[in-house]
C-alpha cells in the first residue's frame, strides 16, 4: 500500500493526535527493556532481534534485551507481552501471521485481541516467497507449470507450515490460476528440498532466503516470487505481478507491539527510535545478509497495514476451511 492509501485507511480520530505532537513528546526509558521474540533462538527472527536490540540501547533504554519465548504456536510470547505492564518495558516482535491470521485460524481460543490488546509500532523488516520445482521438473517457466497443473487433477505441494501466509498464498495462488494443489506442510525444510528433488511432491511455496541458494546451485528451479519487486538474491526470477498476477504479491513483516494502554509519549519514543536505527546503511547491510528487507511505517501507518491484511486474508482462510481447534 502507498503512505496515502495507509493513511486513508485509518480513522481521522486515530490521526487526530499528530497534529498535537507536544501533547506527547517521546519518552526515553530509565530502565532496562526486554524485547520478546515468539520463536526460539538462531534464526533468522532471533538474528533481527538482536541487530535491533544491540542498537536501540541509548535510544530506547539504557539496555534492550532478547527475551525468546517460543511455544504453542507463537502465542505464548504474545500473550506474555498483553499480560504485561503498558509501561514500555516490554515489548513483542513477532510475524505479522500472529495478529493477521490467527484469530481466523483460532477462531475459539486465541486467548488475545489484535486490535484491542496492543499498539503497534512499526514494521521491522520483511521478507517473501517464491513457488519452486524441481530442477528437472518439465515446466521452465511459471506459464508452463500452470499448463502442466491444470492437465492433473491434483498437485501435492509444500510449504513451512500449515496456517502460514505461504499455505494461504497458495490457496489464492489455486483460485487464481485454476489448478488444484493439495497441501503439504513440512517442518523441517530439508525434508522439503528431498521430497521436492525426489518426486513426492511437485512444487514448494518457499521462503526466499532458503531457495535461493538451491535455485543458484541448479538442484530447484524458482519459478516466481511475492515480493511487490524482484528481489538481488533471485534477479533472473521474475514477480508474481510481472507474470499478470498481482493478487499473488504478498510478503510476511516482522512487526512491533506494545500493550493496550502504552502511553503515546512512549509509544513515539520506541517508533523514533527504529526509525532512526533502520535508515543507516549499516543496518540495512545487515537485514541483506539474513534475506530480510528493511521496512518502515509510522504507528498509524502499520495499523492501516495490519487491518488492510485482515481484510485481504480473513475471506481467503474461511474459503481455505482451515481451522486449529485448540
Amino acid at each position: 500500500m502507498t503512505r496515502r492509501a495507509l493513511l486513508g485507511a485509518v480513522p481521522a480520530t486515530a490521526l487526530a493526535g499528530l497534529g498535537r505532537p507536544r501533547e506527547a513528546m517521546a519518552q526515553k526509558l530509565d530502565r532496562p527493556a526486554r524485547l520478546v521474540v515468539n520463536f526460539s533462538a538462531g534464526g533468522v527472527m532471533d538474528t533481527v532481534a538482536r541487530l535491533y536490540a544491540d542498537r536501540l540501547r541509548g535510544l530506547y533504554a539504557p539496555q534492550v534485551i532478547v527475551d525468546n519465548r517460543p511455544g504453542a504456536a507463537a502465542r505464548i510470547g504474545v500473550e506474555l507481552v498483553k499480560a504485561a505492564q503498558p509501561d514500555g518495558l516490554t515489548v513483542l516482535m513477532t510475524p505479522e501471521t500472529m495478529m493477521v491470521l490467527y484469530p481466523y485460524i483460532y477462531t475459539r481460543t486465541l486467548r488475545y485481541d489484535p486490535t484491542r490488546d496492543f499498539i503497534p509500532v512499526t514494521g521491522l523488516s520483511s521478507f517473501g516467497f517464491t513457488w519452486i520445482v524441481d530442477a528437472n521438473h518439465p515446466a521452465k517457466t511459471l506459464a508452463e507449470f500452470i499448463d502442466w497443473a491444470r492437465k492433473r487433477p491434483e498437485v501435492d505441494f509444500a510449504t513451512p507450515a500449515a496456517g502460514s501466509l505461504p499455505h494461504f498464498v497458495s490457496v489464492m495462488m489455486a483460485r487464481t490460476l485454476g489448478i488444484r494443489l493439495n497441501h503439504v506442510p513440512y517442518r523441517e525444510m530439508s525434508m522439503a528440498f528431498a521430497d521436492l528433488n525426489g518426486g513426492r511432491i511437485s512444487a514448494y511455496m518457499s521462503v526466499i532466503g532458503t531457495a535461493a541458494e538451491q535455485h543458484r546451485s541448479g538442484r530447484v528451479r524458482a519459478l516466481a516470487v511475492t515480493m511487490p519487486e524482484r528481489v538481488s538474491t533471485l534477479p533472473d526470477v521474475p514477480t508474481f505481478a510481472e507474470l499478470g498476477h498481482p493478487q499473488l504479491t504478498a510478503d510476511e513483516w516482522y512487526g512491533i507491539f506494545l500493550p493496550a494502554g502504552t502511553p503515546d509519549g512512549i509509544v513515539r519514543s520506541l517508533y523514533g527510535a527504529i526509525n532512526e536505527v533502520a535508515s543507516t546503511a549499516e543496518m540495512r547491510a545487515a537485514l541483506a545478509r539474513v534475506e530480510q528487507y528493511p521496512v518502515s511505517t509510522t504507528p498509524f501507518e502499520y495499523a492501516a497495514r495490519l487491518r488492510a491484511e485482515r481484510d485481504r486474508w480473513g475471506p481467503v482462510v474461511r474459503e481455505s476451511g482451515y481451522e486449529v481447534g485448540e
